[in-house]
C-alpha cells in the first residue's frame, strides 16, 4: 500500500487503493487507519484522499547521508552533464534549504565555481521545488515562512507555490526560469529509494535561453535527459538494496 501511495501524483482515494490491491474497501480502510495512527499516511481533509505521511518521508531521508547519495549518483551526473552540455547538481534537504552534495561543471572552457556544500532556496530552484513537492511537512513549513523575492520572477505567494508543486507531482519534474538568478534556469527530477520515497533531486542549470524555448518553457529534450538520469540513479539504489 505504501508503494502504491508513493507512485503517480501521491494522492489516492480509498476505492482506488482497494481496487489496485485487490482488497475489500473495509480491509483497505482498516490498514489506512493503522498507517495514519503511526503517521505513515495522511488524509486530505478536503478531498478525503490519502498520501504518504511526514513520519515516513522523514524516515526515508535518513536512509542515505549526503556522502552516500553523492557516491551512488556520481556516474549518472557525469553522463547527464555530457549529454545536456549543462552543469549538474545533486541536492537534498538540509535545514530548510537545498544542500548541494555533488556538482559537475559544464563540459566547456568557461570559468565556473564549484558548488558542493552550497545552500540553495527551496522555493526558487528546480531542485528545491522537487523536494517540496514530495514532502508535505517540508512544504507546510515553507508556507509558514515568508518566501523571499530573489528576482522579479521569484514565486512569493504561497498559493502560487502550491499550484506549482501540484504540477511537479503530476509531471514528475520541476523547472524554473530566472526565479533564482536573472538569465539562469534549471530543471530537476526526484531521486527515490526503494519504496518510492524521494530523498533527493538531480538537475541541470544554465543560461535560460539554452534551457528554455521562446515561451520560457523547459526544452523537452533536456527534461527527458534529466528525468532519465533521476530514474537511473533511483534504479541503481533499488538494485543495491
Amino acid at each position: 500500500m505504501l508503494r502504491l501511495l508513493a507512485r503517480g501524483s501521491g494522492h489516492h482515494g480509498l476505492t482506488e487503493i482497494a481496487d489496485s490491491l485487490g482488497l475489500a474497501r473495509g480491509t483497505a480502510h482498516g490498514i489506512l487507519r493503522t498507517l495514519q495512527r503511526v503517521e505513515f499516511v495522511e488524509q486530505d481533509q478536503t478531498t478525503g484522499r490519502y498520501r504518504l505521511g511526514a513520519a515516513l518521508l522523514h524516515l526515508g531521508t535518513s536512509y542515505l547521508d549526503a556522502n552516500e547519495l553523492r557516491s551512488r549518483s556520481i556516474n549518472w551526473a557525469d553522463t547527464l552533464a555530457a549529454r545536456s552540455g549543462q552543469e549538474v547538481r545533486i541536492g537534498m534537504h538540509h535545514d530548510g534549504a537545498v544542500l548541494v552534495v555533488h556538482h559537475v561543471f559544464r563540459p566547456d572552457d568557461s570559468v565556473q565555481t564549484l558548488g558542493i556544500g552550497a545552500m540553495l532556496p527551496l522555493h526558487a530552484t528546480a531542485l528545491g521545488k522537487v523536494l517540496l513537492a514530495y514532502d508535505p511537512d517540508l512544504s507546510a513549513a515553507a508556507r509558514r515562512r515568508e518566501l523571499t523575492s530573489l528576482t522579479r520572477r521569484t514565486i512569493t505567494r504561497t498559493q502560487m507555490l502550491e499550484r506549482v508543486l501540484t504540477e511537479v507531482r503530476g509531471q514528475g519534474w520541476a523547472g524554473e526560469a530566472e526565479e533564482y538568478m536573472p538569465g539562469e534556469a534549471s530543471i530537476a527530477a526526484p531521486i527515490r529509494i526503494p519504496g518510492g520515497l524521494v530523498i533527493g533531486a538531480i538537475g541541470i542549470s544554465g543560461a535560460a535561453d539554452r534551457l528554455c524555448d521562446s515561451a520560457g518553457r523547459p526544452r523537452a529534450t533536456l527534461v527527458r535527459q534529466v528525468v532519465q538520469a533521476a530514474e537511473s540513479v533511483t534504479t541503481s539504489l533499488v538494485d543495491e538494496n
